[in-house]
């Protein structure tokens, strides 16, 4: 018989609620084993302000992802001073684009493209999908997705030489990611508990998380780990070698 666990994962495409019962109880914030899962990293955008990134490294840190674009137009504002400060320190780094259910792959593609050079970063490129407004309400069909996520994925690949890593929450994930596009890296937000249905790459398990190093908007950073030993990552994601 299946765990409580895992009949919530199975049921509804694995959505989860904000507070999920296992037994009665209420999840905590996760908290991965730092002997498990010794790589250490972050996640940031135009929300964390200037960063002083050589700060954030004697923190642990070991890789980041940086927050380029959205859709076909927009560009972080913090983009180029966080590529700028960052390629001094030894955190590896890449940037990531925040999916449009509402324009064309090719486009913004092409955003990010013109925004992110290939000798700025050593990880492959991201693509954050996840519902935005009203998505989540009235989900865009699986065909009217995968119309735009598929040549956006292509394009990048072929621009940087390597897959991208596909970053996203559970529900999407089973809705939208798993049966086609599950030969790329996949970065999995999760921060009730371990992802443990499915093989992952990077693990986003708490937005709470508090650095010393950066001023703005946003008291809090994003905190992941990767899904290997160091030895692992350093091999694996240096797509420069």
């Amino acid at each position: 018989m299946k765990n409580k666990k895992q009949i919530i994962f199975s049921a509804v495409g694995g959505i989860m609620t904000a507070a999920t019962v296992f037994f009665g109880a209420v999840f905590s914030t996760a908290s991965p084993s730092k002997a498990k899962y010794p790589v250490f990293g972050v996640d940031v955008s135009n929300y964390q302000g200037e960063i002083d990134w050589n700060i954030i490294e004697k923190q642990g840190v070991k890789f980041a992802f940086i927050k380029a674009t959205e859709g076909s137009g927009h560009v972080d504002e913090s983009v180029r001073n966080n590529l700028k400060n960052i390629a001094g320190t030894g955190i590896r780094k890449s940037c990531y684009h925040f999916f449009s259910f509402d324009s064309a792959g090719e486009t913004q593609a092409e955003n990010f493209i013109n925004t992110v050079d290939r000798e700025e970063i050593d990880m492959p490129p991201v693509i954050d999908i996840e519902y935005y407004g009203d998505k989540s309400a009235n989900k865009p069909s699986r065909e009217d997705a995968e119309k735009i996520l598929t040549p956006l994925l292509e394009t990048l690949e072929d621009y940087y030489g390597t897959k991208p890593i596909i970053y996203t929450t559970l529900p999407v994930y089973y809705r939208y990611v798993h049966e086609n596009y599950s030969d790329y890296p996949l970065w999995i937000r999760c921060t009730q508990f371990e992802p443990d249905l499915f093989e992952w790459d990077f693990w986003q398990y708490s937005d709470k998380g508090m650095l010393n190093g950066y001023k703005g908007n946003e008291p809090c950073i994003d905190y992941n780990v990767f899904c290997g030993t160091v030895e692992e990552f350093e091999k694996y994601y240096d797509i420069q070698a």
